[in-house]
């Protein structure tokens, strides 16, 4: 994988753990980031946050990989963050020296404590930045008992005195949400190292920010008030913050949100049950922004009509009918040649094979679907729909009058003629009895088309 370019007039990044298959949710930011990349020229990277040894697995990160790419989406670095604690711990040093970057030795129930006396005196419940009263003997009686700091990262929320805030505002252009502001002093300062030593999210993420000169951070807007603190994080290393801009999240039809442990609408599996990428691409970008959604054919058709500002501020709800109905419409459109491959990974190759695909194409929702009706035009009919005794009768007589070899597109007409002469059915009592003798349901591709595939003899074969 090829260096980055820190000449690129953009390089964003997506970032996912590796604690899990990523999901629709996660592949609308990927594809935010990619498509704002190729609208301007720019680098992608993509940068596994694999901090987290305990859940974090190169099983899952080949994984996200592979399914970026299926997308259509080619990194043009990869990273891993894992690699690069000399980093982080350069940086945190950096931050201590400045006194920015203190350690506090309260528990979780401590601060909870504190945090509903703040509420009963009806002040904000952030942190009171107590541990910056604590002296040296005080900090080492608490390591004599064992206890291990966490480290804050002090907020420029002050004048003078860090226990005085005051309204410190931070302001950028979001590339989606337009002009934001955060209040600095409406926030605790945030934890960046754990008891443990092992760093949350926001140092490591800041640190490969400035260090793989990323241009412009595109990601859900759960992350909004994040920012700000974000921002203060990126001047305190005496460096100036990328562009920001904050999508709207996916959720369930119902309102919940879309996890990677739950495996619920993984990229993954949506591959599996057949989707095509651009079913899967059109409706994670589109969905919850100005444009209808519709399918797009192809990687480029939405890039014409991407803009990160046209995602709208709610919530966009995904219903997986929706991304069916999309599939159907692409796989409709989808030429001999390009599902050539697919079709003879299932057995259905040969000289009837492109005439088999555009008699079935658009009466299937998958292109594995297809496999259906080969069974049905070279074994037999399936067991779905059975004739009634009066239609059997019918369906005899109309056998008898089965047209001789070679059959062409125009036998289904020149025999259901002579069959409405002979017999005086026409309409639905003369098409579904013959439907349902020669294919086994009620509903699907024209008869005109599989009869030619069929042929005389199987037809004869299925004679009740």
């Amino acid at each position: 994988m090829s260096e980055i370019d820190k000449d690129s007039p953009v390089t964003v990044r997506f970032a996912p753990s590796p604690t899990g298959h990523i999901h629709i949710g996660n592949a609308r930011t990927a594809l935010f980031n990619w498509l704002y990349a190729q609208k301007k020229g720019g680098a992608f990277v993509l940068r596994f946050d694999d901090t987290d040894a305990t859940r974090s697995t190169v099983e899952f990160a080949e994984a996200i990989e592979e399914d970026l790419r299926w997308l259509g989406i080619d990194p043009d670095s990869i990273a891993w963050q894992s690699r690069r604690f000399d980093a982080y711990d350069a940086a945190a040093e950096r931050l201590k020296s400045a006194g920015l970057l203190y350690p506090c030795y309260e528990s979780g129930e401590e601060l909870e404590r504190r945090r509903k006396l703040r509420l009963a005196r009806r002040l904000p419940p952030v942190y009171g930045r107590e541990a910056l009263r604590l002296t040296a003997r005080d900090k080492a009686e608490f390591e004599a008992q064992g206890r291990r700091p966490h480290w804050r990262f002090r907020l420029p929320n002050y004048a003078e005195d860090p226990f005085e805030t005051r309204r410190t505002e931070i302001h950028w252009d979001d590339l989606v949400r337009g002009p934001q502001t955060v209040d600095l002093a409406s926030m605790s300062d945030p934890v960046l190292i754990r008891e443990d030593g092992t760093y949350l999210y926001t140092l490591p993420s800041v640190v490969d920010d400035i260090e793989m000169a990323v241009t412009h951070i595109i990601r859900g807007d759960d992350h909004v008030t994040n920012t700000g603190a974000q921002i203060a994080l990126f001047h305190a290393l005496e460096s100036e913050a990328p562009d920001f801009g904050h999508h709207n999240l996916l959720t369930t039809s119902t309102g919940e949100g879309l996890s990677k442990r739950s495996n619920a609408l993984s990229i993954g599996s949506l591959r599996s049950d057949g989707y095509e990428p651009m079913s899967i691409n059109s409706l994670a970008v589109l969905i919850g922004t100005s444009q209808s959604v519709s399918a797009m054919p192809a990687m480029g058709a939405l890039l014409e009509v991407f803009r990160p500002d046209m995602a709208s501020k709610s919530a966009a709800k995904f219903d997986p009918a929706e991304l069916t109905g999309l599939n159907r419409s692409l796989v409709h459109q989808l030429t001999f040649e390009q599902v050539r491959a697919r079709l003879a990974d299932m057995g259905i190759a040969g000289g009837r094979a492109e005439a088999f695909w555009m008699a079935v194409r658009n009466n299937i929702d998958f292109v594995k679907d297809a496999a259906r009706w080969w069974r049905v035009v070279e074994v037999e009919p399936e067991d779905e729909a059975k004739l009634d005794p009066e239609d059997r009768e019918f369906v005899r007589e109309a056998f008898a009058l089965l047209p001789p070899d070679p059959w062409d597109g125009d036998t289904w007409a020149n025999w259901t003629g002579a069959v409405k002469a002979a017999t005086g059915r026409k309409g639905r009592a003369l098409f579904m009895p013959l439907r349902i003798a020669l294919t086994g349901v009620r509903s699907g591709p024209e008869l005109a088309d599989l009869l030619p595939l069929i042929g005389r003899a199987r037809t004869m074969a299925r004679q009740p």
